[in-house]
């Protein structure tokens, strides 16, 4: 669902999180699937800067061991046991992930803002700044797109105590707001069309109660430590089996918390097989996060921004799907060079080892408990639901025809947000009633998984309202008449690239994918226009620079923390990473440039 700043807000807790009772007959393997859940449930969250450290059980190893310690317990020490039964840690000591730490003296380290504390100070300066930036607005066409050079100052609609309302309810605006067509103000009690976030928000809850209610199953972790474990013994193929699917996964559900809980069972396995701890930690974090960059349906990014956008979400996935293969592939082979050149020459290795990391027999790591057969169903559920989303959304008359004016096909669906909420609420049914959980777990996973999404899909609502106070004081067009003067003339393919840059500090400084795509789409969307570029396109070019942010940025408590559980230090692996980086910017810049050739 971001990286490290991607948005799915709440950290999951270990406690009380665990499927309860799958009515099985075979008790001992549905206590196992349970533990395997409650470990992968733990590690996801919202992808936000400034959470709580993760979670570190491993899901196939029943737990963590003692030198697993927690981001937020600072007295946790590196242990020999990683709880994996292979002698090996993967577990770092406290402290390392973006969380703040006792230090001495009582001090404590900075601690990065959460994304509902800078969308709060966003709107509060927004609100001061409409103060002083002068009233304006476009004339638009039937479509409500501005039309280029009639934009005009107008006398500001709204006095002060009109103001302070607005943003007293910006939050409430932001969620189901309505815009009155005569003068284009929203408030709630207005007549006209929904301006505020209430279908994405309710989208965001109901994809985190299907999340939840699969993990409740144990069938996707379990998948995957059979992958891992089955490919054990062939160090290449387990590399790209495991970058591929992490990948597959970023691209289209945005995972990337979840990759926390099979730490305990890849570490060990990669140095079974030669390798060093930073082919583990790469082979994770770059997969998981060049899928979240070159997304192609992530509910998270690409969804929430088309919606903020206002066009579909399957416009430019043709362009986003031919980046996923190709960025793929560039890292999958970054990450095999270094890895083939390590076992070849332990000594040049850049994380080096520890003692005990190459004590470890790779044929004699404990194999996980097959898969039973309502855990296939539910993969088979799970992969069935992804891709009737993605079919849903594809205007595949405009795709395959190219004419972006193109008549659907009869049979295409065109589905939204509602529409799909209803069929990850539908689908959390169905896996629930293929995995047993009965009735009451069911419902308490349900509601909790609703509950542990609300923050990302209040992060929606804010950043939402922030655009109305904006609205109501008329400085939308305003704002979008400055960047206008700067893009005017600008070629096509320097215009997409500049949107790159621009959102390279924005992703660091918003740290929320679904809120910095909410709040800047408003103004960049319209540009697009300008430019004589498809909206779809600024899409792609703000994903892909908020991803690529995600990879690097010492924000992420993904990023921090899978390096603390791989025990890999930052700058080590950013010396790794660097070049790939510049390789990556380079290929964005050439899709995005080829983008606007073909559109």
């Amino acid at each position: 669902m971001t990286a490290g700043q991607d948005d799915r807000e709440p950290q999951r807790s270990a406690n009380g999180t665990t499927a309860h009772g799958h009515a099985e007959a075979d008790a001992d393997a549905e206590a196992e699937a349970e533990g395997e859940a409650g470990a992968a449930r733990a590690a996801m969250a919202a992808r936000p800067a400034g959470v709580a450290g993760p979670a570190t059980g491993s899901p196939t190893t029943g737990g963590p061991g003692p030198g697993q310690g927690s981001g937020s317990d600072p007295g946790s020490d590196p242990g020999p046991d990683s709880g994996d039964g292979t002698g090996t840690g993967t577990g770092g000591g406290g402290g390392d992930g973006n969380e703040a730490s006792p230090e001495p003296g009582g001090g404590s380290r900075f601690t990065f803002p959460s994304a509902i504390t800078v969308l709060a100070v966003v709107t509060v300066a927004v609100w001061i700044a409409a103060f002083f930036i002068p009233s304006g607005e476009y004339r638009r066409n039937d479509a409500g797109n501005p039309i280029e050079g009639t934009y005009h100052r107008i006398p500001s609609p709204e006095g002060f105590w009109t103001r302070l309302g607005d943003l007293l309810t910006s939050p409430v605006n932001g969620l189901y707001g309505v815009q009155d067509p005569s003068g284009g103000r929203v408030s709630p009690d207005a007549s006209g069309a929904l301006y505020g976030s209430a279908g994405v928000f309710f989208f965001v809850l109901a994809i985190g109660a299907f999340i939840t209610v699969v993990f409740a199953t144990g069938a996707l972790d379990r998948g995957i430590g059979r992958l891992a474990h089955r490919l054990r013994t062939r160090g290449e193929l387990l590399i790209i089996g495991v970058m591929v699917v992490f990948a597959l996964l970023g691209s289209v559900e945005g995972w990337s918390e979840e990759t926390l809980g099979f730490y305990g069972l890849i570490v060990p396995l990669m140095l079974a097989l030669g390798f060093d701890r930073l082919v583990a930690s790469a082979a994770i974090l770059l997969s998981s996060g060049i899928g979240i960059l070159a997304a192609t349906v992530d509910p998270f990014s690409i969804g929430v921004a088309s919606s903020a956008a206002g066009i579909s979400m399957g416009d430019g996935i043709v362009l986003r799907a031919i980046m996923f293969v190709v960025l793929t592939g560039v890292t999958i082979a970054y990450v095999l060079r270094y890895a083939r050149r390590v076992r070849a020459d332990p000594g040049r290795s850049r994380s080096g080892f520890l003692p005990g990391d190459k004590d470890v027999d790779a044929a004699r790591t404990p194999e996980p408990a097959r898969l039973t057969g309502r855990q296939t169903t539910v993969l088979v559920v799970l992969v069935a639901t992804f891709a009737l989303m993605i079919f849903s959304v594809i205007p595949w008359a405009s795709a395959l025809t190219g004419d972006p004016e193109a008549v659907p096909y009869a049979w295409e669906l065109g589905w939204s947000f509602p529409e799909l909420a209803a069929l990850f609420l539908i689908a959390a049914v169905l896996v629930a009633f293929v995995g047993r959980l009965g009735e009451q777990n069911f419902s308490a996973t349900l509601t909790r998984g609703m509950g542990e999404f609300i923050a990302p899909a209040l992060v929606v609502v804010l950043a939402r309202g922030i655009t109305v106070i904006m609205n109501n004081a008329k400085i939308t067009d305003t704002v979008l008449n400055a960047v206008q003067g700067v893009v005017s003339g600008t070629d096509s393919a320097l215009f997409t690239i500049l949107v790159w840059v621009v959102n390279l500090p924005l992703a660091f400084l918003i740290p929320s994918t679904s809120g910095h795509a909410t709040l800047t789409m408003p103004i960049l969307a319209p540009l697009a226009q300008f430019a004589e570029v498809p909206r779809s396109l600024v899409v792609t070019a703000w994903a892909t620079s908020n991803g690529i942010m995600n990879m690097c940025i010492p924000t992420s408590a993904v990023l921090m923390g899978g390096l603390a559980l791989a025990k890999v230090g930052y700058n080590t692996y950013i010396r790794f990473i660097a070049p790939l980086l510049g390789i990556i910017a380079l290929l964005v810049c050439c899709f995005l440039a080829l983008g606007t050739v073909i559109s």
